[in-house]
């Protein structure tokens, strides 16, 4: 057969322009694993001997998206507990066949009311945490992620950012001090019997998912259980929830009434009907939000990551780390390394977070990334405490809980240097 013939030179034309649309069409897939412990497990809301439990309000979740174009494709991932360690995470990742491992993204909604998977010591050494329950977890992340994969098809995209409205959280130590806006990724199948529908709807918001707190003897995925509730049953597909920069204190909103400047409320709320509001409230933003974003039919996606070094000044710190069941690795004395990620998804751009960061540092990295659509995921890869300026840290005593908690004064110093390092040598994203 001659290739010089018309006919012929018009089926390799065909064939090629054919390959490449398919090369490029993006593909999403999500899935969801219950990983509430049975019989219930005491909760963590932090460090100290987690609190007993004795009933559940909603399940524990892991929850994952897949994005695939071409060569390209990454899992995003989020876990109903306080923090998720690469420890755990690096477990999981070994497990998932078909993504590279540095393109896993793993991050804790931060909720107060899950079991302790950090492995807390007491001042003894003695720690609490269920190994065979955090064992369990791993293997049903990636399970989540297998499964995501097995339904990856054809997608557009919906991206926006915009200010939530409504009473859904403050600053504890300063009320108006926080970022009110709300960042969504909706994935709608573009092909077969879901055409048009929702594979998937991501919400990115910055909050303390505290609103039960871990004494009240409930296991519970906080507010975060009633938005996936409600972004599901309104838009169907499968909700995640990724947290923000929530640190130092940017809380659940359960005031009753408003005390000075500086000051909590006398009142709170502190209910599972609060999560229920709470949870419904940003849910409803959320669909608010992206409703109005356009459809993006051929959005490009783009992943990288880089490993950072941090170094543990803090004692309580490194008593943690060392004395954690976990066994944490360090490849230098007193010095943990984490793992950064940057993402393009269309006009969007996304950093990851691995601690609770101050609202003013996630504002400075939002300022210098190269989109007008910027996303922060905190506490995702890592979870090492709260990270704020060097010129906050012990500065004031309102400050002195997250300064004990930090892994030392240069941590978001390094972060913020780090993070927009990875920015400049990052292609700047784009709609397709």
């Amino acid at each position: 057969m001659k290739l010089n013939t018309p006919l012929n030179l018009f089926i390799l034309l065909f064939l090629c322009l054919f390959t490449q649309a398919t090369a490029q069409t993006l593909r999403v897939g999500a899935a969801v694993r219950v990983i509430t412990p049975e019989p219930l497990l005491p909760v963590s809301g932090g460090i100290g001997t987690p609190k007993p439990s004795v009933e559940k309000k909603g399940e524990l979740y892991a929850r994952a998206m897949v994005f695939e174009q071409g060569n390209t494709r990454f899992a995003i991932v989020n876990v109903d507990n306080l923090g998720w360690t690469s420890v755990l995470g690096n477990k999981s990742r070994a497990l998932i066949k078909g993504i590279a491992p540095e393109n896993i993204l793993i991050g804790a909604t931060h909720t107060h009311s899950a079991p302790d998977a950090y492995g807390f010591p007491d001042v003894t050494g003695k720690n609490y945490a269920d190994l065979k329950y955090l064992d369990r977890c791993v293997q049903q992340i990636a399970d989540a992620v297998n499964e995501a994969m097995t339904k990856l098809e054809p997608a557009a995209l919906k991206i926006n950012v915009e200010e939530a409205k409504g009473k859904i959280a403050y600053n504890y130590y300063a009320p108006a001090l926080y970022d009110p806006r709300c960042g969504v990724i909706q994935a709608i199948a573009t092909t077969g019997a879901r055409q048009g529908k929702a594979i998937a709807t991501l919400v990115n918001y910055a909050i303390h998912p505290e609103v039960i707190g871990s004494g009240r003897g409930i296991l519970s995925p906080d507010l975060c259980g009633p938005l996936y509730d409600r972004i599901e049953a309104q838009a169907g597909g499968v909700a995640l929830f990724m947290n923000g920069a929530q640190g130092g204190m940017v809380t659940a909103d359960t005031r009753l009434e408003y005390g000075k400047e500086g000051q909590s409320s006398q009142k709170e709320a502190n209910t599972w009907e609060e999560c229920i509001r709470i949870g419904e409230l940003l849910a409803d933003e959320a669909l608010r939000i992206i409703n109005k974003a356009p459809v993006l039919d051929s959005p490009s996606i783009y992943c990288t990551s880089k490993m950072i070094d941090l170094p543990v000044d803090s004692e309580i710190m490194r008593y943690i780390l060392t004395n954690s069941p976990l066994k944490y690795e360090y490849k230098k004395p007193n010095t943990v390394s984490t793992q950064l990620n940057l993402l393009n998804i269309g006009p969007a751009q996304i950093l990851t977070v691995p601690g609770e960061a101050l609202p003013n540092v996630g504002y400075y990295v939002k300022r210098h990334m190269a989109t007008k659509l910027p996303f922060l995921f905190g506490l995702t890869n890592d979870a090492f405490g709260y990270m704020l300026a060097k010129v906050d840290y012990n500065s004031f005593k309102r400050y002195d809980y997250v300064t004990r908690t930090s892994l030392g004064e240069m941590t978001a110093e390094i972060y913020m240097d780090q993070a927009l390092q990875l920015i400049q040598a990052s292609p700047k994203p784009v709609l397709k």
